[in-house]
């Protein structure tokens, strides 16, 4: 039964840079990062679907703080969506996400150029996220990930290509990972999510992703 493991989860390395630490975020913290993401869900400039330049598009829906972004490019306004301005990238927020790599990776590292984006990604039970880097942005900090509602499996690669080495990480809410350094542009992506694992508190079906990021703007 999830939670009742005989041992408890530990922080780990996943690779050089990437570390996981489960239960970062305490029952309260779940819910008041849930709270805001509903609140940012909102329109204008809302949860939407992405598109992508074939014609496809992305079965988690996402909004976007401070930056918004869309294949493959940021822009000031929900150029994909509802042109309205994307939704201010809220102080805390950036608190947030340097006091998680301080600690994952050790105060040094978070002493840079302060966090400005912020990617939260919805997924249902069907959704799923393909293999890819996240290299649009011109800073090399360290990206910041938070899970809430149902457990995933995250799949952390290498930097090479989409395909092995990799290793499948569970991630639950509450869950913290990390990467920066030489893992930061690693390929990574979510090929499934677990219905019905979300903790029966936190009033969330799905799973919500709240991605950390600097710009370098």
């Amino acid at each position: 039964m999830e939670g009742m493991e005989l041992f408890p989860r530990e922080r780990t390395e996943i690779a050089p840079g990437a570390v996981h630490v489960p239960d970062w975020l305490d029952g309260h913290g779940q819910r008041e990062l849930l709270r805001a993401c509903r609140e940012w869900a909102r329109p204008p400039a809302g949860l939407r679907t992405v598109r992508t330049p074939g014609g496809g598009t992305m079965t988690a829906r996402q909004v976007c703080l401070g930056w918004h972004w869309y294949p493959y490019a940021y822009a000031r306004t929900v150029v994909d969506g509802d042109g309205t301005p994307v939704k201010p990238f809220p102080a805390w927020l950036g608190a947030l996400g340097r006091r998680a790599v301080t600690d994952a990776l050790g105060p040094e590292v978070a002493a840079g150029a302060p966090y400005d984006i912020a990617l939260i990604n919805f997924y249902d039970g069907d959704a799923r996220m393909g293999m890819h880097r996240d290299g649009d942005e011109e800073s090399d900090a360290p990206v910041v990930s938070l899970s809430l509602g149902d457990t995933c499996v995250f799949r952390f690669g290498n930097t090479e290509t989409r395909s092995r080495p990799y290793t499948d990480v569970e991630l639950r809410s509450g869950d913290l990972f990390v990467f920066g350094g030489p893992s930061r542009l690693a390929y990574h992506g979510v090929p499934r999510v677990r219905p019905g694992t979300a903790p029966g508190g936190l009033g969330l079906t799905g799973r919500l992703n709240v991605t950390l990021r600097v710009s370098g703007f």
